[in-house]
């Protein structure tokens, strides 16, 4: 039990500090409120207007894009570590491991083709 005294010293420490860093805000914080500091901070501007605008959906099909393409991308990073190393990938696998590269690149480009052609990245075009 004596080994894990550290740990349990540590873990006080740890839960004390969240504990003081929740609490002393109200404690410490001044309390003057008025009109100025409760009014919303909109990057130095005035708000006006309705704050719930809705956003164009081609937003969102780009956001959607990006993940695919991010997620896409980051699946190639492992085999092109492993295609590089010397001793990761083993030379029977080799054309097994480019080979599906290859079918997630046509997958990829395919995806942006498509993309292309439905007009999503045209930003400033109006339909």
């Amino acid at each position: 039990m004596s080994e894990y005294l550290p740990i349990f010293i540590y873990l006080i420490a740890i839960l004390g500090f969240a504990a003081f860093s929740l609490v002393a805000p109200h404690v410490i914080a001044p309390r003057k409120k008025n009109a100025i500091k409760d009014m919303p901070y909109e990057s130095g501007m005035d708000p006006t207007g309705d704050a719930r605008k809705p956003l164009d959906v081609r937003f969102y099909l780009i956001a959607i894009l990006f993940l695919v393409f991010d997620v896409e991308l980051l699946l190639i990073y492992p085999y092109a570590v492993a295609f590089n190393a010397q001793d990761g990938l083993g030379h029977e696998y080799r054309p097994v491991v480019f080979g599906i590269l290859m079918l997630l690149f046509a997958t990829v480009g395919l995806a942006y083709i498509y993309a292309r052609k439905k007009g999503i990245f045209g930003w400033r075009e109006q339909r």
